[in-house]
């Protein structure tokens, strides 16, 4: 069956404290605001057109209620839903106007219980590439990826790429062809979501493209002259996976996401998948400095799709590793 999945577009994220969430992604990283109101705050990167990437949502508690991907047309919301209910899986269907700004849209839990939702429409706004003077903090462009922590890497890769035709650009296995890590894309570049081997399922983290690594450096000089120095919690440095320049951050909430710049194209059909070892410690560092513990043990937990409730998280299928061998 074909999906006309286009790429992931957006995240919707429960925080405790708007203000704060402001003050950290449009003060001081540079996200633009595109709307808000007393429980709502909705962001996007200055290439992004449509209404918004990211959904800050108030609530008691953090935590990831959904990741939203973008497809071809309202018709591939019906075919997906039919594929999933057949399937087993827990569907709901969020009527046009039930959220600000999108269409109708289906969400799912996913195979590993992750929150999926699938939309095809949303509002459009005034594209801002060009107008260099409103370019603040990171100068984010647009979200790029999802990477989220489950217990079982080679069935989420499984079906991702057998049943919703994902491909797979890069992967970590281990000497005896586990599969311990996993880099999948719809759109051409690295990935749309990646899979890494740990308890799960929970959201690692967050991507967002920046224009190039100097836009990431200028966003580490903000972050600390705001200070949020120790928001930063590792890099800025260079993945040998994606060969992208990397900055990871925790929000007011603890959410992690990573400022990104780099990879590389995957559009041809013949692009063969890059195999690192599990061993090879330049994948997850180029320049080989280590990551804090929290960069492998902490994630954010995400929510049932129809009882809002959260998630439970399950011990991963494949044996611990010492920490730096975790992605």
């Amino acid at each position: 069956m074909n999906f006309n999945i286009i790429r992931c577009a957006r995240t919707v994220l429960h925080v405790t404290d708007l203000e704060a969430s402001r003050k950290f992604y449009v003060d001081t990283l540079g996200f633009i605001e595109t709307e808000s109101d007393s429980g709502n705050l909705y962001l996007r990167g200055l290439e992004e057109h449509n209404h918004h990437s990211i959904h800050l949502k108030k609530a008691e508690k953090p935590a990831v209620e959904a990741l939203g991907y973008k497809v071809a047309s309202d018709a591939d919301l019906d075919v997906l839903a039919d594929f999933y209910t057949e399937k087993g899986y827990k569907t709901k269907w969020i009527e046009e106007g039930g959220q600000r700004a999108l269409g109708r849209a289906l969400r799912v839990q996913d195979i590993s219980g992750l929150p999926i939702e699938y939309f095809a429409k949303m509002d459009h706004v005034e594209r801002l590439l060009q107008r260099y003077d409103l370019y603040r903090g990171a100068r984010v462009q647009r979200i790029d990826h999802f990477n989220c922590a489950v217990p079982d890497v080679q069935k989420a890769q499984d079906f991702y790429m057998n049943e919703l035709g994902f491909a797979c650009s890069e992967y970590t296995d281990t000497k005896e062809g586990q599969v311990w890590a996993t880099w999948l894309h719809r759109k051409q570049n690295v990935h749309d979501q990646a899979f890494m081997n740990s308890v799960g399922p929970r959201v690692h983290h967050i991507g967002f493209w920046l224009p190039d690594p100097l836009a990431l450096i200028h966003a580490c000089d903000v972050l600390a002259a705001s200070g949020y120095s120790k928001s930063i919690e590792r890099g800025p440095g260079r993945h040998g996976l994606s060969n992208a320049f990397f900055l990871y951050l925790r929000d007011p909430d603890g959410h992690r996401i990573e400022l990104y710049s780099g990879d590389y194209l995957t559009s041809d059909p013949d692009f063969k998948p890059i195999r690192w070892d599990i061993d090879d410690p330049m994948r997850q560092t180029f320049w080989g400095h280590a990551a804090p513990d929290s960069w492998f043990n902490e994630a954010s937990t995400v929510l049932d799709v129809i009882s809002g409730e959260e998630v439970p998280t399950k011990q991963p299928t494949l044996e611990k590793r010492k920490p730096e061998f975790i992605i």
